[in-house]
This record gives C-alpha cells, sequence and structure tokens, in this order.
C-alpha cells in the first residue's frame, strides 16, 4: 500500500504515529492524523485520493484495540472502576515475641501453632503485562488475603461435645495439610493453626480473579494467602452459628500481623465468593463461601463487599441468578459497581454492551492461554536464581 510506504520511510510520518497512539478518542485521533499528515499531491485522481484517505481511516481503527478480532487485550478507552481508597490509619507493627518447636506467639496476642507445618510448591513470580492490563498469576510475596469457610461436618458448640469438637478439629486439620489447602486454619476454639508456610502456595483459591484498577491477579494460589474458618457458609447476612466468637477474635489478630508483615493493603483482603470463578460458563461464584456474612468490620478491614468485582469488567464474567441467591445484597453492591463500569466501558467504545462483554471475555482466554508459557519461563529463571 502506498500509504505504508509513506510512513515507513518517513521520520516525520513515525512521530504523527506515536503522537497519534496517545489520543484515546478515535474520532479525536483521526482528526489529529488528517490535520498531521502532508496534503498529497494534487495530481493524484480525486478516486485515488479517496482510496488513500479510506486506507489511512482503516489503519486508524485497525490501531484501535478493541475494533478488530485480533486485539483483545488492550481497551481504547479504559473506564476506573469506582474502587473507594480506603482510609484506615497504618497497620500497626506487629512481631514476633516467642517462637518455639510447635507454636508462636506476637505482640498483638496472636499465638499460631505451628507443629503441623507442610511444604508445598514455592511462589512463582509470574506477571504478564496486557497493554495498560497487568495480570499477576504469582508472586514471591503475597498480595492479600482470602478468606474461607472449610464446608466440612459441624458439631454442636456445647461442652457435651468437646471430645466430639477435637475429634473432629484434628481430622480436618489433617485433611487440609495433606491437601495443602490453605496457608492458616482458624478452628472453632479460635486456636490458628499454620498449615503451608506462607513462602508456598497453597491450592485454596483456584481458578480466581481480583484486581484493582490496572492491576488484577489470577488464580490466586500463587499470590494470595488462604485463611480458612472451620465452618460452613449460610444465606443472609446474620452471621452462621457455626463461627464462633473466638474464632473472629483470632481472625482480627492473624489479619493484623499478615497486614502488617506483608504491607497488605486492606482493599486485598476479599472472600472466597468474591474472586471464585467457572471460566466453563463465565460465571462468578463457581465457590460463594463467605459470598454474604464475612465480619469485615470486626475484623478489622473495610467491608469490601461494594468493591467492583473485577472479574466483571475487566473479562466480562456474569452473575447469574444462583449467584445472587447464594450471597446477598451485601456483595449485590459490587456487582452492580462492576457491571455499571463494564456499561460505560461499552459506551466510552460506541459498542452494545453485550458486544464489549464478549470482547472482554475473549481477553480473559488469551490471557490464560498465554499464561502456561509465561509460568514456566518464570520457573525455570526461579530454579536459576536458586542455583
Amino acid at each position: 500500500m502506498e500509504l505504508d510506504r509513506l510512513y515507513r520511510c518517513s521520520w516525520y510520518h513515525r512521530w504523527v504515529e506515536s503522537r497519534a497512539s496517545l489520543i484515546r478518542d478515535p474520532v479525536r485521533r483521526l482528526c489529529y492524523l488528517r490535520r498531521a499528515m502532508p496534503v498529497l499531491p494534487r495530481r493524484r485522481s480525486g478516486v485515488h485520493a479517496m482510496l488513500l484517505m479510506a486506507a489511512a481511516f482503516g489503519l486508524v481503527m485497525i490501531a484501535i484495540p478493541g475494533q478488530n478480532a485480533g486485539s483483545g487485550w488492550l481497551l481504547d478507552r479504559e473506564v476506573a472502576a469506582p474502587y473507594r481508597e480506603t482510609r484506615v490509619a497504618p497497620e500497626a507493627a506487629v512481631w514476633i515475641v516467642e517462637s518455639r518447636g510447635t507454636y508462636e506467639v506476637y505482640s498483638n496476642g496472636l499465638r499460631i501453632e505451628t507443629d503441623g507445618v507442610v511444604e508445598n510448591e514455592p511462589r512463582v513470580s509470574n506477571v504478564l503485562q496486557a497493554g495498560r492490563l497487568s495480570v499477576i498469576a504469582g508472586q514471591s510475596a503475597p498480595a492479600g488475603i482470602v478468606f474461607h469457610t472449610t464446608e466440612s461436618h459441624i458439631a454442636p458448640f456445647e461442652v457435651t461435645n468437646n471430645l466430639r469438637l477435637q475429634r473432629v478439629g484434628r481430622w480436618l486439620r489433617d485433611f487440609v495439610a495433606q491437601n495443602r489447602s490453605y496457608h492458616y486454619l482458624i478452628d472453632r476454639f479460635g486456636r490458628v493453626h499454620r498449615v503451608v508456610r506462607e513462602s508456598d502456595a497453597a491450592y485454596h483459591a483456584g481458578v480466581s480473579v481480583w484486581g484493582i484498577q490496572q492491576t488484577v491477579w489470577v488464580n490466586l494460589n500463587h499470590s494470595f494467602l488462604g485463611v480458612a474458618f472451620e465452618s460452613q457458609t449460610t444465606a443472609g447476612d446474620k452471621l452462621a452459628e457455626s463461627v464462633t466468637p473466638a474464632q473472629i477474635r483470632a481472625a482480627a489478630t492473624l489479619t493484623s500481623m499478615l497486614r502488617s508483615r506483608y504491607n497488605l493493603p486492606a482493599d486485598n483482603c476479599v472472600t472466597h465468593a468474591q474472586v471464585s470463578v467457572n471460566p466453563a460458563n463465565m460465571g462468578i461464584g463457581l465457590h460463594t463461601d463467605w459470598g454474604a456474612n464475612f465480619p469485615f468490620a470486626e475484623v478489622g478491614l473495610p467491608d469490601n463487599y461494594g468493591q467492583p468485582l473485577a472479574a466483571i469488567h475487566q473479562f466480562g464474567f456474569i452473575a447469574d441468578e444462583s449467584y445472587l441467591n447464594a450471597t446477598g445484597p451485601r456483595l449485590a453492591r459490587g456487582i452492580e459497581s462492576a457491571e455499571q463500569t463494564l456499561s460505560s466501558q461499552a459506551t466510552a467504545l460506541n459498542l452494545a454492551t453485550d458486544v464489549h462483554r464478549q470482547a472482554l471475555q475473549q481477553r480473559y482466554r488469551k490471557i490464560m492461554s498465554a499464561l502456561p508459557k509465561q509460568l514456566a519461563a518464570a520457573t525455570q529463571e526461579s530454579k536459576e536464581n536458586r542455583q
């Protein structure tokens, strides 16, 4: 194409293109290109000039990510999700006071039982830059906390069941250790058990998504810590009877210690129901534990149920009726906020919402298909650094 040859041979046109790429609005970008392009010689026929102008317009449209099937990672106009900037005092320093062979004691009163710690695969840093979007599938230091319930057998919390409660608790600790399920388990007596050491991944989050602004974490096992309550999920805003006051107090001290140790932002301390996704049907909430009544305030955190779910506005996932019924009105605020952001993105791109959602879903699939290669390279680099 003649216009292509002109671009390649002229430093001026390359400069114009670079300037144009900074203009997000496609109409303004086209107007700028028309003004900055040199006037074509008059001897060219009107038809030829029209063809060249059409070619220029085509190049501009090709340069607009999201307007063609081959560009799924980068949006021409990113609409920021309305995240609340958490206004809380910096986490107070928490330090270890005593460390024995079977337990640790911390300055905020936290005691961690360490006699059953197991190793697992080390955390591996794995970051994929998709345009302005940073996609993190692993990092050496934890980025946040995902809270779970074990959904295990729950005996009545009564003095007459004391031996049974202890027996069930021991069975549960053995089970989660064998399966490397969590980093921490809080039993019904409020004892905190370290299961998988913090430097390793635990298999707690599975296929999952969480994000703030233009940073998104996927498959959170290698980037977030998993903290589980020995409990079962119940619908509604009322706290489940299987959760004891001792567990909430322990969760508060454990959360405070982990946030102090790793400088974890409060906005990255969320529940499994907020991050779990099902790529098979592009629905959020494959798991719905803590989907309605997590005691954020009692644990010392802001109510993160209102944070927009990145799985929706970054990757086009859908909240179906079963998920809405299993969660509640508190989490519905985060769903609504994410849907509004997705709709605003579609409007900015002059697209129907459904079309834009499909493009976001395609972006997710492309990113996930690229991650195995990224992970293999990151793992190899990690091994070489250890040698």
